[in-house]
C-alpha cells in the first residue's frame, strides 16, 4: 500500500484547522448557553439547563434594544435598496471617465470609519435642526432617525456592489426593444429590468438588513439616549458576562440555520435534475418541498422552545451550590489545621528611665543628670547655704 506524502496532508490539515477557528467559537457558546455556571465556560460542566433563555426573554432592556434594531433595519432597507439600486443603473448607463469619478464617489462612504460616519451625522443634523430652531424632541434628534440615515451611508454602497454584479451580465437590447415596442421607461423598467434584478434586490436586502442589524462603530454615536441590540450586548460585555449572552448567539445559529437550510432546499427543489428526479416519486416530492421543510423545522422550533419553558434544573443547581459550600467549608477547616497558632506575647512595662532604672538598678543615672529621686538621696537633706 503506498503511502501519502507529508505534503498531500496539508491541504486537509489547513482545512481542519480553519473550520475549527471559524465554527469552534460558534460552538463553545453553544454549550455554555446550557451550562448553569454564571460565567460562561465549558468546564467545569455543573449542570444542563435552559434558564439562560428565561433570563434573556426577561431582559426588558436587551427586547426593547433588539426592537429598536429591527425597526432601524426596516427602515435602512427601505432607503439603502432604492438608492443602491439607482447608483447601479446610474453606472452602468454612463461613459467611462464619468462611471470612474462616480464609482469613487458612491464607494467612499465604505472607506470612512464607522466613527466618523456616526459623529459627522450627528453634528450634521445638529446643525440643521438649529439652522430650523427645531427643539429637541423633534427628529432632527431622533436617535432612531439619525441611525437610519448614519447606516444608509455606508450600507447602499454594500447595495450596490450586489447591483452592479449582477447589472453587468444584463442585456440592454431588451429594453431597447421593449421601448420600440411602445412601452413606456417606466413600463421597461418594471417589466423588464426590475424581474432580471429581482435576485440581487433580494441578495441586497438580507445583507443590508444584517449590516444594520451588526452595526455598532456609527449607531453608538448616532442612537443617543436610546439603544439598540448591540449597544446593549456591548454594555453587557463591559459590565459582565453570563452566559445569557451564548443564549443569544444561540438563537441567532438557529435561526440562520433555518433560513439557510429552506433556501437551499428551495434552490434545489426547482433544479432540472432533481425536478427529473422527484417527478417520478411523488412521496420524494412532498417530502422534499420547501413547504415541507419549512414546516418540519418549525415544528422542531416549537419542540425546542417547549422544552426550554418546561425543563427544570433546580435540584441540580441546588446540589451543585451545596456540593460548592461543603468543599468550600472543607477547604478552610484545612488552612486553619494547617497555619499554626502563634503564641500571643505578654505585654511589657514600659521603661520608666530615671523611676525605675535599668533591670533594678538604683544608681541608674537620670537623662536630666544624676538621680535625684534614689533612695539614698530621699534619706538625706538638702546642702546648706553659705
Amino acid at each position: 500500500m503506498k503511502m501519502k506524502s507529508p505534503t498531500a496532508l496539508i491541504p486537509g490539515l489547513y482545512l481542519t484547522l480553519f473550520f475549527a477557528y471559524l465554527f469552534g467559537p460558534l460552538i463553545i457558546m453553544v454549550i455554555t448557553a446550557f451550562n448553569s455556571s454564571t460565567f460562561p465556560r465549558v468546564s467545569p460542566w455543573e449542570c444542563f439547563t435552559t434558564d439562560w433563555f428565561g433570563k434573556l426573554a426577561s431582559d426588558d432592556k436587551l427586547l426593547s434594544g433588539l426592537g429598536n434594531s429591527l425597526l432601524i433595519g426596516v427602515g435602512v432597507v427601505c432607503v439603502a435598496i432604492p438608492i443602491g439600486l439607482a447608483a447601479a443603473i446610474t453606472l452602468s448607463q454612463v461613459g467611462p471617465k464619468l462611471r470612474a469619478a462616480l464609482y469613487t464617489i458612491f464607494i467612499a462612504p465604505i472607506l470612512v470609519p464607522g466613527v466618523v460616519i456616526g459623529l459627522s451625522t450627528l453634528i450634521f443634523w445638529d446643525r440643521i435642526g438649529t439652522l430650523f430652531n427645531a427643539p429637541y424632541e423633534s427628529f432632527f434628534y431622533d436617535g432612531t432617525f439619525l441611525t437610519i440615515f448614519g447606516q444608509v451611508t455606508f450600507i447602499a454602497a454594500y447595495s450596490m456592489l450586489v447591483f452592479l454584479s449582477r447589472i453587468q451580465r444584463f442585456d440592454t437590447t431588451l429594453t431597447e426593444a421593449a421601448l420600440d415596442m411602445g412601452a413606456t421607461p417606466t413600463q421597461a423598467f418594471v417589466k423588464v429590468l426590475l424581474p432580471f434584478m429581482a435576485p440581487a434586490i433580494g441578495s441586497a436586502t438580507v445583507l443590508a438588513f444584517l449590516a444594520s442589524l451588526e452595526n455598532y462603530n456609527t449607531t453608538v454615536f448616532t442612537i443617543v439616549s436610546s439603544s439598540t441590540f448591540t449597544t446593549v450586548l456591548s454594555s453587557k460585555v463591559r459590565y459582565g458576562l453570563d452566559p445569557s449572552i451564548s443564549a443569544v448567539a444561540v438563537i441567532i445559529i438557529a435561526i440562520t440555520l433555518i433560513g439557510a437550510i429552506i433556501y437551499e432546499c428551495r434552490n434545489r427543489y426547482y433544479t432540472k435534475g432533481w425536478a427529473h428526479v422527484i417527478a417520478e416519486r411523488p412521496a420524494l416530492k412532498i417530502a422534499t418541498h420547501p413547504g415541507t421543510v419549512a414546516v418540519i423545522l418549525g415544528a422542531l422550533t416549537l419542540a425546542a422552545v417547549l422544552f426550554i419553558q418546561n425543563h427544570d434544573s433546580s435540584a441540580c443547581t441546588a446540589q451543585v451550590l451545596e456540593e460548592k459550600r461543603a468543599l468550600q467549608q472543607q477547604l478552610m477547616e484545612q488552612q486553619s489545621i494547617n497555619t499554626p497558632q502563634q503564641a500571643v506575647p505578654a505585654p511589657t512595662m514600659p521603661n520608666l528611665g530615671p523611676l525605675g532604672g535599668d533591670e533594678g538598678s538604683a544608681s541608674a543615672p537620670s537623662p536630666f543628670g544624676n538621680n535625684i529621686f534614689s533612695p539614698e538621696n530621699l534619706g538625706t537633706s538638702a546642702p546648706e547655704g553659705n
